[in-house]
């Protein structure tokens, strides 16, 4: 007993640490899944925070907003690309579906909120949770505090926000994966793993025998040497000899010289040869004609594995098929793309966008050529450029801090929302010009993540003491009106984006969880559909629903302010 006062005495003596074992708790509990869905890593750290916040810790100063500076700034920074310039074929449409399934996303949660008679800070926490937009509460937070309300009430609304969000964001997240990855498809009444297998086919990829999800070998590549001992391949550009096959000659030993190759390059008869490719097609197809040896010589050749920024206007749209018959990408293979943070499928027909980020493997000659095709190499590096970070936040806020009064309400983006657009821009000019303002991955996804939890903590902490009798008024109730305002707005985009806007059936699902941001929903529709196809629909409206789902917490306390102060 003596033992646990002197660790309470101590937590309350040194609040910070607090927050680390709120962090420390949630991280440990958010990825442990119970019948295949966990709580993930911000409900698991603010239930931990309130659970802590009964021992009755006191936070002062800024730090809140500070780290939640931090987070929209990164949130900005790592979606700038797709929001401004990832536009494929289907970026119009898929920019108006978005806008209209986001107006439905804050229309149904203040319309429950109106008919549940919940107040302000109650709504917010509706909103929050059954749209699973954490970055919103720091939004709407910032906007409760400029409406001039009593401090009392203010703290109220503020302290009510997270009980809203922790009641309704469970079933945020996991109906969300229900609905969009098994409900979904029978309201269309589509076979999701069969749509996404012909849209491969489509595509260019899904070959006669394989399963949806399941692609072309080439991305298993081999470099292995053979001795030229047939007339039939010598005479002739090395283009020419094996149509049809992405396989490469690289490097020829001609008797005691070694020769870098070229696709105007001839052979001759003793030439060996090495050469790339995939395995089954060296094994299948070269090994037929000529006899492989081993030549450590000639296989001993500098190769480099990097990944590409794309940023390139003349690569823009263009699918990987042709950019495949560009001379630059000879001898280089494509092992994945990521876009707005999310793997997406390598298919033939799939478009590479600026912003995307290609992992390229092949001879250090051949991959460099082919960066500067397509943009900067994005080799990790150590350093953040701390200078851009803290000024693009110090700008952002700024701005943000501007004020409109009306009716005698101020507007204002706040200085949240004034952070996470000067990160939209930053990450923008980045794919213009790369070096400038650079932020490492890992570094990026710290402040996102470190970010946002510490705010969530200090909430969490915050509202601890009022959570419990909170929780018992409206539990029950919130809990259900969640459920509505979970599932309407998706029900709807499913059916709006089949019958309405004629998406593929193969891409829809990925599309809704865009807007919505839930990969985790995304992850769910991926593994019934076998396939990694639905997260080419994923990449810009998640740029779109994670901007404006964060800005919405600042327009639903706007809409719902009338009635409250």
């Amino acid at each position: 007993m003596a033992v646990i006062d002197w660790l309470v005495g101590t937590l309350r003596s040194y609040p910070e640490l607090g927050i680390f074992l709120a962090l420390a708790v949630g991280f440990w509990i958010g990825p442990k899944k119970l019948a295949g869905f966990s709580l993930g890593n911000v409900t698991a750290t603010l239930l931990a925070a309130v659970a802590i916040g009964q021992l009755g810790l006191s936070i002062a100063g800024p730090i809140k907003s500070t780290f939640f500076l931090l987070f929209l700034f990164a949130v900005g920074y790592g979606v700038g690309p797709q929001f401004f310039r990832g536009l494929g074929k289907d970026g119009p449409k898929q920019i108006g579906f978005s806008l209209i399934v986001l107006a439905l996303c804050l229309l149904v949660p203040y319309v429950c909120a109106l008919v549940a008679g919940l107040d302000l800070g109650y709504a917010v926490g509706l909103y929050a949770g059954s749209q699973t937009i954490s970055a919103s509460i720091g939004v709407a937070t910032d906007q409760i505090e400029r409406l001039g309300l009593p401090a009392a009430q203010a703290k109220a609304f503020t302290d009510a926000i997270p009980i809203g969000y922790a009641v309704t964001y469970i079933f945020g997240t996991i109906g969300s994966a229900i609905v969009l990855a098994q409900v979904g498809p029978k309201l269309i009444g589509v076979d999701l793993a069969a749509a996404c297998a012909e849209y491969e086919r489509q595509m260019g990829g899904g070959e006669a025998g394989l399963e949806a999800g399941v692609f072309s070998g080439y991305r298993s590549v081999g470099l292995r040497a053979y001795r030229i001992d047939d007339p039939i391949l010598t005479g002739k550009p090395v283009r020419e000899l094996f149509p049809g096959l992405r396989i490469f000659i690289e490097r020829v030993r001609r008797g005691d010289r070694f020769l870098e190759v070229d696709a105007d390059t001839t052979l001759q008869l003793g030439d060996v040869v090495a050469i790339s490719g995939p395995r089954a097609a060296l094994v299948e197809q070269v090994e037929a004609i000529v006899p492989e040896v081993e030549d450590r010589a000639v296989l001993d050749m500098p190769v480099t594995m990097v990944d590409v920024f794309v940023r390139n206007k003349a690569v823009n749209g263009k699918t990987l098929r042709e950019l495949a018959e560009l001379p630059e990408t000879r001898g280089v293979y494509l092992r994945k793309i990521t876009r707005s943070m999310v793997e997406i499928p390598v298919l033939p027909g799939t478009e590479v966008l600026r912003g995307d980020i290609l992992t390229l493997g092949g001879s250090t000659r051949h991959v460099e050529a082919v960066t500067r095709l397509l943009g900067h190499a994005d080799k990790p590096v150590e350093s953040t450029d701390l200078a851009v970070v803290a000024a693009g936040i110090v700008v952002g806020g700024i701005v943000g801090a501007l004020t409109y009064t009306t009716n005698g309400i101020p507007i204002s983006l706040s200085t949240s929302g004034g952070a996470l657009l000067t990160g939209l821009l930053l990450g923008y000019l980045r794919t213009v010009h790369p070096t400038f303002g650079n932020i490492p991955g890992p570094a990026l996804w710290l402040m996102n993540t470190l970010g946002l939890n510490v705010f969530i903590a200090i909430v969490g902490i915050t509202a601890g003491p009022g959570f419990v009798s909170g929780l018992q008024q409206v539990g029950a109730s919130l809990f259900l009106w969640g459920i509505v305002a979970t599932t309407v707005p998706l029900v709807v985009a499913v059916l709006l984006g089949h019958y309405v806007f004629k998406f593929h059936p193969a891409i829809l699902f990925g599309v809704c969880a865009g807007v919505r941001t839930t990969t985790a929903a995304l992850g769910m529709i991926q593994e019934a559909a076998k396939s990694k196809v639905p997260a080419l629909g994923y990449g810009m409206p998640y740029a779109i629903g994670n901007t404006l789902l964060t800005i919405f917490g600042m327009v639903i306390v706007l809409l719902l302010a009338g009635g409250n102060p």
